[in-house]
């Protein structure tokens, strides 16, 4: 699954996802790359 993520207060990174970390974090995949970051919330209720 496709995920986004925010590395610090202006980066956003977009990759499949890998996992959750217990402090809320996520783990995704770009490439051969990892990065980890808060994921950002999803607004599927406001798709009409």
């Amino acid at each position: 699954m496709l995920r986004t993520i925010t590395i610090g207060s202006a980066v956003s990174v977009q990759g499949i996802f890998v996992r959750d970390l217990p402090d809320g974090r996520i783990v995704v995949k770009v490439d051969d790359d990892t990065y980890t970051g808060k994921p950002v919330a999803r607004n599927a209720d406001k798709l009409h």
